[in-house]
């Protein structure tokens, strides 16, 4: 049974226009104009208990709309949404006692107090036990190290060691739905490296469900169970990376380090290009043979090493939004 089930829902913004200038201002005194922008047309899903969904998609395509209906903070022009069996806008105080929020562009603890005091005041506003409390975040400080970071003031930590707090202030009410929205944006290499450490262990341990919104495709690639990509409030694939690769005829990128400067004979469907002793090859492996490849690589030099990887998934993702859009 689905934890989250979504369908048809509908959401279109009217924002104001205003012509430039004093004219523009007084004519829109006199006269407003009006422009409607859809944000979401007949969007349904499911997401299953426990599972990780990398929902992602071009700026201005309905993501952070379809988490605000989700979180209850907006409601939606028509369409239906069960979070854990509630409808979000109508059973709010409740419904957040359930989930977890992360806005990777926002803070939910206070800046001036240390990091402790804020947890403190969450636990008050979502009622915790002080036994259930002292549970979950001496779990949270063994999967984040938050110790060192307890006593100090919110806006003397650095943007990583932020994040780990934020992570630990969206869960010690133990909610059973978490919502990561850009939850590495800005972070360094290793800083985002423990984020994902922790959003999967957590995953493994609690069975926790995420919901992941990012541009950082590693995030999505390292983390998802499944993704959904969405385009002008539509959905335009649902599945998982695997099966996006296939259906977008994804390739696999080698490259090899050799000796010698033979030249190297051509292999239909391979991208060569040949940099002194290195080699790199774009080519589908459904319709070539890497050892064909190979060997025509060693007919003329000698191979010190090599490395077969995927095409970048942010590649990938960006050919489906072109695709789309044509």
């Amino acid at each position: 049974m689905p934890c989250i089930s979504v369908s048809g829902l509908e959401k279109t913004y009217r924002i104001s226009l205003r012509g430039s200038g004093l004219g523009g201002a007084l004519k829109g005194l006199v006269k407003r104009e009006y422009r409607e922008i859809r944000a979401l047309h007949d969007l349904s899903f499911t997401v299953t208990e426990g599972e990780i969904l990398g929902y992602i998609g071009p700026n201005g395509a309905g993501k952070s709309t379809t988490i605000k209906i989700m979180s209850g903070i907006m409601k939606p022009d028509a369409g239906e949404c069960l979070v854990a069996g509630m409808v979000p806008w109508q059973d709010r105080i409740e419904h957040v006692r359930r989930i977890g929020v992360v806005f990777g562009q926002r803070t939910q603890l206070w800046w001036d107090l240390p990091a402790l005091e804020s947890f403190r005041l969450l636990q008050k506003m979502y009622g915790v036990a002080d036994a259930e409390f002292a549970r979950n975040l001496d779990e949270l400080n063994d999967l984040l190290g938050l110790a060192p970071l307890l006593p100090i003031p919110v806006r003397q930590l650095s943007l990583g060691q932020r994040m780990r707090c934020e992570l630990a202030a969206s869960l010690l009410h133990t909610p059973a739905i978490l919502f990561l929205d850009e939850p590495t944006i800005g972070l360094d290499a290793e800083a985002k490296i423990a984020v994902r450490h922790f959003v999967r262990e957590y995953n493994r341990r609690r069975r926790v469900t995420v919901i992941l919104t990012t541009h950082d495709m590693d995030d999505i690639e390292e983390l998802s169970h499944r993704i959904l990509v969405l385009k002008d409030g539509e959905l335009i694939y649902r599945g998982d990376v695997e099966g996006l690769r296939a259906a977008t005829g994804a390739k696999r990128q080698l490259t090899i380090d050799t000796v010698g400067d033979g030249d190297v004979a051509h292999v239909p469907g391979a991208e060569m290009e040949v940099n002194g002793g290195k080699l790199s090859c774009l080519y589908d492996p459904r319709s070539t043979d890497i050892n064909e490849i190979i060997a025509s690589v060693t007919a003329t030099r000698r191979i010190v090493d090599l490395m077969s990887t995927w095409e970048p998934i942010e590649e990938i993702v960006a050919r489906v939004y072109r695709e789309h859009t044509r």
